[in-house]
């Protein structure tokens, strides 16, 4: 039945076709890439962010597990769209609707001696398959909520299906909790895989010329994964902001035509990154990213980030790319599904606004105290520096 709805919401929806035609041809791939006698790991995401949280666990066991081959599955096309062609892979493809015949096919024709899922991916068929065939699952950087169907009293297919996991590694200790008082208790609290990842990018060569180019030696402002509910405070920002400050704006969707009108609506001098090898990069006060994949190198440059997301409904984007290099975060109201959002308030370095009154204030204390910027940016590097750690204890677990 719900095979047959996404058919039909695929004639109108290209992202939901994209899936559709994706599981259409799982199988066959399996079939053609993996061979009997291979031994594999099966790594599973349900989409981009879940891939950034793996990340680090996946790269190590690659070298762990050199003669493995890797298996690597998303659910959603924006996870599998953009990294279809994973270095450390040897397979990438879409995860079939969780049927128990779907189940039944991948895992036999995977046979996976490991299986990684990350964070919210419980899918009850392809779990009870793994648990039938004595095959090894961990769940990493999961996060739990009261309200979700585990811990109710209608949940006893999905609260089954944890069991599957021979090990669950949580964010937080109240996760943990909440899977003891259903009986499960080989959780260990190991924190989030992001903070790791995110330190990763310290030891990397971050330098982008043409960012160096346009902001000079003036304040930058970098405003990453941007909506239009995010656009339509900042821009009214920006075009009265009297300060000498540049900004670069990284918006979330880089069609041609959402592109044009954020920059039609600006009424400063703009360059596209499309556009820079022809344009002042130096007068120029406003850079738009039209682009993917460069976000967390440019975060290296700000002295302010506002991360997208929040302002509208659609989730708030990673704030720990922008931490980690040590500056002041500001985001929209709209984060109560994201932990380290309210935690990283409650730190001081994250300030929550709601209209462009409140954008305004912040912005302008951020740009005009340079006290004030300088430690608000020193407890983002802190906050992000006290929670590394959760690759080693998921490694050192794997590697008993």
């Amino acid at each position: 039945m719900t095979s047959f709805v996404l058919k039909g919401i695929a004639l109108f929806n290209h992202k939901i076709k994209l899936g559709v035609k994706g599981r259409a041809n799982t199988f066959n791939i399996l079939k053609n890439e993996i061979k009997n006698e291979d031994q594999t790991l099966w790594f599973h995401c349900a989409s981009l962010g879940e891939y950034e949280q793996g990340l680090p666990i996946f790269k190590l066991l690659r070298k762990d597990y050199p003669k493995h081959k890797i298996v690597l599955t998303f659910f959603s096309p924006s996870g599998f769209e953009i990294r279809k062609n994973a270095p450390f892979a040897d397979v990438v493809v879409y995860l079939p609707l969780d049927t128990k015949s779907n189940a039944k096919q991948f895992i036999k024709l995977v046979n996976p001696e490991l299986t990684v899922f990350v964070k919210y991916e419980i899918w009850p068929n392809y779990l009870n398959e793994i648990k039938k065939n004595c095959l090894r699952a961990i769940l990493i950087s999961a996060v739990f909520r009261k309200d979700q169907s585990f811990f109710k009293w209608y949940g006893t297919q999905t609260k089954q299906a944890l069991f599957a996991f021979e090990h669950i590694f949580t964010q937080n200790e109240d996760s943990k909790k909440l899977l003891e008082n259903i009986g499960y208790k080989n959780a260990t609290v190991s924190g989030d895989t992001r903070f790791d990842r995110v330190l990763n990018q310290l030891q990397i060569d971050n330098t982008l010329d043409f960012i160096e180019t346009f902001k000079q030696d003036k304040l930058c402002i970098v405003i990453g994964s941007s909506w239009p509910e995010d656009e339509a405070i900042l821009v009214p920002y920006i075009n009265q902001c009297k300060h000498d400050v540049k900004f670069i704006i990284a918006p979330h969707n880089i069609k041609a035509k959402q592109i044009d009108g954020l920059k039609q609506s600006i009424k400063k001098e703009t360059v596209l990154f499309s556009n820079k090898e022809n344009s002042n990069l130096k007068n120029a006060n406003i850079f738009i990213v039209d682009t993917i994949g460069i976000l967390s190198k440019i975060y290296s440059y700000a002295d302010i980030a506002y991360v997208g997301g929040a302002m509208g409904t659609t989730g708030l984007h990673n704030i720990l790319e922008p931490a980690v290099f040590g500056v002041p975060i500001i985001i929209g109201s709209n984060h109560k599904k994201f932990p380290e959002a309210q935690a990283m308030i409650d730190h001081g370095n994250v300030f929550s606004i709601n209209d462009l009154s409140s954008l305004k204030n912040k912005l302008d204390l951020l740009i005009e105290n340079e006290i004030v910027r300088k430690e608000t940016g020193q407890k983002s590097f802190n906050f992000v520096k006290e929670k590394e750690g959760a690759i080693i204890q998921i490694l050192n677990y794997l590697r008993i």
